[in-house]
């Protein structure tokens, strides 16, 4: 998988109430290389995330890939770029059955049916939801829930993956099998930005540690 630069360029964001004003002037986020951005609640780290994936729109400066401004792309090319994963991943599962969620994009963008059901196969055993496909959606642990989103995600191959908050609610065993699954991720070149405050996780996929407060980046 061919890896793309994310940059925020001299970017400058403020919700109505005021909240989360923010500038950062450039930051480069590299293809295959785990960030996690470390801060207290209301420091900007979710909604730096949300201008990353293009959700957020900036009030000046630019979000880039390999140089290509994102704000006048339609939402499946911005996806085919970056995935977000909310910080509830039942947010974002909409499917009755995961065969369908995954399913779901590939058959959008006009796939043949015969290799979207091979790709969704291998999703489904690559992050190791075989025993569950029988399942309704809203039935799915937590964990299965985030491992099910980001699979659905990956049917687009988007080049990174952005996680608010990946680990909450999650048990050991959880937490161990999102670790293998980003990894794997990982070493094929997909880039990770992680807001989080579990530091213990973000050090266990030697990510690049930052910390934001007051909508700055350190």
């Amino acid at each position: 998988m061919t890896g793309l630069t994310l940059c925020l360029e001299e970017i400058r964001f403020a919700y109505p109430a005021g909240e989360n004003n923010f500038s950062l002037f450039i930051e480069h986020f590299s293809p295959g290389v785990c960030t996690a951005l470390l801060g207290r609640n209301g420091s900007g780290k979710t909604t730096l995330g949300k201008l990353a994936a293009g959700i957020l729109k900036p009030n000046s400066g630019r979000v880039t890939y390999d140089g290509q401004d994102i704000s006048g792309l339609p939402p499946g090319k911005i996806g085919r770029m970056a995935g977000y994963l909310f910080q509830d991943p039942a947010r974002q599962i909409f499917a009755p059955y995961p065969l369908e969620e995954i399913a779901f994009p590939l058959e959008l963008r006009g796939m043949p049916k015969p290799e979207a059901e091979e790709i969704t196969r291998r999703l489904i055993r690559e992050f190791e939801l075989e025993d569950i496909t029988g399942n309704a959606t809203y039935t799915l642990s937590r964990g299965e829930k985030q491992r099910l989103a980001i699979a659905g995600m990956m049917a687009c191959e988007p080049r990174y993956l952005i996680l608010d908050e990946p680990t909450t609610g999650l048990d050991r065993r959880g937490r161990d099998i999102l670790t293998e699954t980003l990894r794997r991720l990982m070493e094929r070149g997909v880039g990770m930005l992680l807001m989080t405050h579990d530091r213990g996780f973000a050090q266990g996929l030697g990510a690049d540690l930052r910390f934001m407060e007051g909508g700055r980046l350190f």
